[in-house]
């Protein structure tokens, strides 16, 4: 890790008494990634994002997010950040436009990209004219990318970011992520919806229980985990042995089975199984979340006694 790092974190360590949140965590990030910060609920994620924006201080450790301390340097730092946080709350009683002036009010920028996104994710000025209590939760959380992104930051970080949304504002947000990268601005994604990560990313770190499990690109990832292997059969048999392929956990609907197999073995896999009565036969590259479940599986494995 070094100074060209937009973020930066060495030993990062937050404690809430005899509760650990997050325990001695590494990590970095280049600028221009687009990274993705996954884990369960309980991992540490939100309690990471909160010290990268200084909203919390850590217990011990080191955060530095372009070379700066996001509490000591929180005034120099705060215009460059742009955070949409899991939580989001909002005042009630001001209207979209007046959160949006306040918000920006509290970095001290301008906004030149309000307009414009408001535009691309249907706040309209009648909407904006509207008290936030009104609001439905996807308009909510449409106000808060756009708080998050209007005055083009250098760094934005999202948590759970597409919470709410419908699938056509998804796209919108996607899209935008796209522009953010193409622009050189950074981006740390935090979220549990894991095909929006395999989609937007292109590394990511995986946290258990406030520690470090992995840091992979998400091709690497994908590649080195499980492929999923199909067969049909046509015989009406139904579920039946499939003898030293047992072993993978063989899921079965009907004359049709799934496994999830090592890419090691999936040559002496499929020999095996050919050799039965198979009609029908694919085998595909596992996604992201199978790709989750192995490195917890594993994680969780090398840690019990």
């Amino acid at each position: 890790m070094g100074h060209a790092d937009a973020i930066e974190l060495s030993g990062l360590t937050k404690r809430y008494g005899p509760v650990v949140g997050v325990d001695g965590l590494d990590l970095a990030v280049r600028p221009g990634e687009v990274f993705g910060f996954l884990g369960p609920n309980g991992a540490g994620k939100t309690t990471t994002l909160r010290c990268l924006t200084g909203l919390i201080r850590p217990t011990a450790g080191r955060v530095r997010v372009f070379g700066l301390d996001p509490v000591t340097d929180h005034r120099r730092l705060a215009p460059q950040l742009g955070y949409l946080p899991g939580e989001l709350r909002l005042y009630p009683e001001l209207s979209g436009a007046q959160t949006l002036d306040l918000l920006s009010s509290l970095q001290g920028v301008p906004v030149p990209r309000r307009a414009e996104l408001c535009d691309r994710l249907g706040l309209t000025p009648s909407v904006l004219a509207r008290p936030v209590g009104t609001y439905s939760r996807g308009m909510k959380q449409k106000l808060g990318l756009v708080q998050a992104l209007q005055h083009d930051p250098r760094l934005v970080v999202l948590d759970e970011p597409t919470e709410g949304l419908d699938p056509l504002v998804q796209e919108t947000f996607f899209l935008l992520l796209n522009e953010a990268a193409q622009a050189g601005r950074t981006v740390l994604l935090s979220s549990h919806v894991l095909p929006e990560v395999q989609r937007s990313c292109g590394r990511v770190a995986i946290v258990r229980e406030g520690r470090l499990v992995t840091v992979e690109s998400v091709s690497g990832l994908r590649e080195a985990r499980a492929r999923r292997i199909r067969l049909a059969f046509a015989d009406g048999r139904g579920e039946r042995p499939l003898g030293a392929a047992d072993r993978w956990a063989p899921h079965w609907q009907g004359d049709r089975v799934e496994l999830l197999v090592p890419p090691s073995e999936v040559v002496g896999t499929l020999r095996a199984l050919l050799a039965l009565a198979v009609t029908d036969v694919t085998v595909e590259e596992a996604g992201l979340d199978e790709a989750f479940l192995d490195l917890y599986r594993e994680s969780r494995t090398t840690e019990e006694p």
